[in-house]
């Protein structure tokens, strides 16, 4: 049982932490709505790109094919990543920047893998559906975006702790869900968050730590390079990044990486100098077939110049947890049924956040109207009184 003094200063916590990051909170659970169903509404606007159907048999386009088709788009860039969709290796997906350094500025090409044909160039950074995910990411601000709405999700996971343990003090005289409808608008309002903010509890705890961890991933990706790849790098130590034209068959390099993992599936490829490589190699990240493991990457790393696989090291468990708690973040893990749960927590979470501004917003709305209710009695009470003394002076 809580104290008079504990149960102040649990209150506290709770009052201010989830008033800092309520509307942040707002904003991201609105945010991540649509992009629950991004590849669904993504297929209804018409961004999504398909390959032509084929024959199930027909020959794959060398690699060296595909990347040629998309760098003659754009020859002033750099292919800085390659990628294939989950569901249909028929596409690759080509990233170009710049420079090989990270940028927001990039273009993605559509090619198809059997015909190295250039099936969409479509741009990546405007639309609904982009806005959303900036505004969902980082606020279109960057790292400093992203750290900031860790911060915000801290401050959830804070608030819904503090909320658990004030439930059943607060409670303990009411039966477990119970809405009082014959109360004011305010005390319905009061149950109707507690029980919803009880009910989505497990879920907001997941998604609110999940996508704390997610905020991290550029500073984690930088500590793996720095402790990790930098060791298996000693053997380049001065070298520069490789250039293009001294660069071996891209296609034997997918084949020496493919070759190292057999049975695993390519789910995208970083070159030198990326961030997700070494100046020095063509890093292919493989993943599983199986529900958990299609989530796990293993880097192969190939010498870009030679194309012979020069190391293949196991993720840390700090990528392994970011690499996990991404597709739960948003749902991605039991398809269509598991998309339509999280959207309707959700919105129950909205309905949560919102409910617990309008009681803060209403509580301070009564100890304004009060005070001013107390000042005009007192004002209204002077005339009275300065009658009586000068009756009575009389």
């Amino acid at each position: 049982m809580l104290s008079p003094t504990a149960l102040r200063r649990w209150s506290w916590t709770h009052k201010w932490s989830s008033l800092v990051c309520t509307l942040f909170m707002l904003l991201l659970c609105v945010t991540g709505l649509p992009l629950i169903f991004h590849h669904e509404i993504g297929h209804l606007l018409g961004t999504e790109v398909q390959a032509p159907a084929m024959p199930a048999n027909t020959p794959r386009a060398s690699l060296d094919k595909v990347l040629a088709a998309a760098q003659a788009l754009h020859p002033e860039r750099v292919v800085q990543f390659a990628s294939q969709p989950e569901d249909d290796d028929a596409l690759w997906f080509v990233t170009l920047t710049p420079t090989p350094a990270p940028t927001e500025d990039f273009k993605s090409i559509a090619v198809d893998a059997r015909t190295a044909a250039v099936l969409s160039q479509r741009p990546v950074d405007e639309g609904f559906m982009y806005i959303m995910f900036r505004l969902h990411v980082d606020l279109f601000a960057g790292l400093a975006g992203k750290l900031f709405l860790g911060l915000m999700g801290l401050l959830l996971l804070v608030a819904i702790v503090t909320g658990v343990v004030l439930y059943a003090p607060f409670m303990r005289k009411l039966a477990f869900g119970q809405v009082r409808r014959d109360r004011s608008t305010r005390v319905k309002w009061l149950d109707l968050h507690n029980l919803l903010g009880i009910v989505t509890l497990v879920w907001a705890l997941v998604v609110g730590a999940t996508g704390m961890i997610n905020t991290w991933a550029d500073l984690m990706i930088k500590y793996w390079q720095y402790d990790q790849l930098s060791i298996l790098l000693k053997p380049y130590e001065g070298q520069p990044t490789v250039p293009v034209a001294e660069r071996g068959p891209l296609q034997q390099s997918l084949q020496a990486a493919m070759a190292h993992a057999p049975g695993m599936k390519l789910s995208f490829i970083a070159f030198p100098g990326t961030a997700f490589s070494s100046p020095h190699h063509n890093t292919f990240f493989l993943k599983g077939n199986e529900p958990l493991t299609s989530r796990l990457l293993q880097p192969v790393m190939v010498d870009a110049r030679i194309a012979q696989v020069t190391a293949a090291p196991q993720l840390p468990w700090y990528l392994t947890a970011l690499l996990v708690s991404q597709p739960l973040h948003f749902g991605d893990y039991g398809g269509m049924p598991m998309k339509i749960l999280w959207a309707l927590l959700d919105i129950a979470t909205i309905v949560v956040l919102g409910s617990g501004l309008y009681l803060w917003l209403r509580r301070g709305a009564q100890a304004v109207g009060s005070n001013t209710a107390a000042l005009a009695a007192g004002q209204g009470s002077l005339p009275a009184a300065g009658s009586a003394r000068a009756q009575g002076a009389a």
